[in-house]
């Protein structure tokens, strides 16, 4: 059995190691850092490696999948997006772990490999009688392509909405967001869903045209593409130093009767502000680059929830803006200092507590509506 190296067949091969190695290392790197995501992204790569080794090996002339393994399940496509969906869901919460109520969104993947392991365990014979008498007259291939397309696109409104909910959700939690990465949880999810508009267009192209298994090769492209994507970008994302507790809750229904105005419950809120004020100025722990409102919280013997609420209500800000604020001020304070003179711009910031240059500049512009240099060369 030897692999036929060609155009064709070569950059489907690389891509099929390439997702292994790096499924091989997120398990290693989970293993050690007991961390589900990395185990998760690694099924997701192993997932989209099954994707193109049909092709790959047709085009490497190795025959086996159509002769010996004939109509025994050859991909993982009815998992990939419970896997990408769950490997979300694991980032988003450090302390998830996949319980028994979720295993329900495996099935479909399992009944399609029962049905396919129950045909070819009946043996070559019955696979082609079947195959002429029921699988092809039935169309069964492209009612399961269309049956997996739809619940790609289920999850992948699923995914979206997940992150879409983080992202609000973590602006109210942490002071630093820029290491809690959007970008490669949205571009991870623009990337599938393009992968599934260019699988789903070239089958209706293949329908409609007739295509040849040699011009197929283009869609397989992509996925060594999406492949090398996911496996470099998904491996060097940076994880945050200690697990998020993002959990997604439901959206609140609106009160059919207007409820009556708490003015003790302000009354409340606004000496929490005062004792968050006196922190803040004494202690200073908006110098903590990892500073959150968990932290804060445990600084002051409250409830998150109460503090954040103070925030919103009394400061009319989210955490995020507020611990910045305090960062922006005591960057304005220390960089017109002489003994400072020898720092950067950043060198200054990062001293203020901010550990990124994009979130000091975003900030400062954000609450000053100018540039840290149009600002000190300003004021020296």
């Amino acid at each position: 059995m030897n692999f036929y190296f060609s155009a064709y067949s070569t950059p489907l091969l690389f891509g099929f190691i390439q997702g292994w190695i790096y499924a091989v290392l997120l398990w290693i790197r989970g293993w050690r850092a007991e961390r589900l995501s990395d185990y998760l992204l690694g099924w997701v790569l192993v997932a989209l490696c099954f994707n193109i080794w049909i092709y790959m090996l047709g085009f490497g002339g190795i025959e086996i999948l159509w002769k010996e393994l004939n109509f025994f399940p050859r991909t993982l496509s009815f998992l990939l997006p419970p896997l990408y969906y769950f490997y979300l869901r694991s980032q988003f919460d450090g302390m998830f772990r996949l319980r028994w109520s979720d295993w329900p969104h495996a099935l479909p993947f399992g009944l399609d490999a029962l049905y396919h392991l129950i045909v070819f365990g009946r043996g070559s014979d019955f696979v082609k009688a079947w195959e002429a008498d029921v699988h092809n007259p039935y169309h069964v291939d492209d009612l399961t392509f269309l049956a997996n397309t739809g619940q790609h696109m289920l999850y992948l409104y699923w995914s979206f909405q997940l992150y879409r909910h983080y992202r609000t959700w973590i602006g109210t939690q942490y002071s630093d967001t820029d290491t809690l990465s959007f970008r490669w949880f949205r571009n991870f999810l623009l990337a599938l869903a393009l992968m599934v508009t260019i699988d789903f267009s070239m089958t209706v192209l293949d329908l409609w045209l007739n295509l040849s298994f040699w011009q197929d090769w283009w869609n397989n492209l992509a996925g060594v593409v999406l492949i090398y994507y996911v496996s470099i970008t998904g491996y060097g994302q940076r994880q945050p130093s200690r697990p998020l507790a993002f959990v997604e809750s439901a959206p609140a229904l609106p009160d059919l009767v207007p409820a009556e105005p708490q003015k003790p419950v302000s009354a409340e809120l606004a000496e929490v502000y005062q004792r968050l004020l006196t922190l803040m100025h004494t202690e200073k722990p908006y110098l903590d680059a990892e500073l959150s409102l968990a932290d804060l919280a445990r600084r002051m013997k409250l409830n998150a929830t109460i503090l954040s609420q103070t925030i919103n209500s009394e400061g009319g800000k989210n955490f995020n803006d507020f611990i910045n604020a305090y960062r922006i001020d005591e960057f304005k304070r220390a960089v017109l200092l002489p003994a400072n003179a020898h720092l950067s711009l950043l060198g200054v910031a990062l001293d203020c507590g901010f550990n990124s240059k994009a979130t000091f500049n975003r900030a400062f512009k954000k609450l000053t509506d100018q540039s840290p240099g149009e600002y000190v060369a300003a004021n020296r």
